[in-house]
């Protein structure tokens, strides 16, 4: 049987296929029952889509191949905690549980800038589970950043 682990893995996989693209390495998977069923990573600037975030990718897949808007008995699992409107998707996607690797600091609300998903007032309570191979997912957004920083900074050849 997959652990959180496992997935993570598979959801840093994604991440770095986001990298390739240019785009900020984020990636999800979409689980149930314990098997894979939809991937996605960041994509906001390849598609001109301000939602295509990594989240949305995996749960607009997985809704498609199940036939479902909602996803019951489903976890995500994302290398990044999730933004307001991502975590907003879960939410009425009825998504059972999402765990995340790094903490966002900025926009994160599964506890970092606030937590969503601890509202009383909303109507779904998806359990969250932060920190699993948050190094991992840490670095892998640190070294993206880094590298557009040091390329930023090389200095412009001269043809003569």
């Amino acid at each position: 049987m997959k652990t959180d682990v496992d997935f993570m893995q598979i959801a840093l996989q994604q991440a770095q296929l986001a990298w390739d693209l240019g785009e900020v390495p984020v990636g999800a998977v979409l689980v149930k029952d314990g098997e894979v069923i939809a991937y996605g990573y960041n994509q906001p600037i390849d598609k001109h889509d301000p939602t295509a975030h990594a989240e949305i990718m995996a749960l607009r897949a997985g809704a498609e191949i199940l036939g479902n808007y909602r996803l019951p008995g489903c976890e995500l699992y994302v290398t990044l905690e999730p933004c307001m409107m991502c975590a907003g998707a879960m939410m009425h996607a009825r998504l059972a549980k999402v765990v995340y690797g790094a903490s966002d600091p900025k926009t994160g609300v599964c506890g970092s800038v606030l937590n969503l998903f601890e509202q009383s007032k909303l109507n779904h309570h998806t359990a969250v589970i932060g920190g699993v191979m948050s190094e991992e997912c840490s670095t892998l957004l640190k070294d993206f950043f880094a590298s557009r920083r040091a390329a930023q900074k090389k200095p412009m050849a001269i043809n003569r």
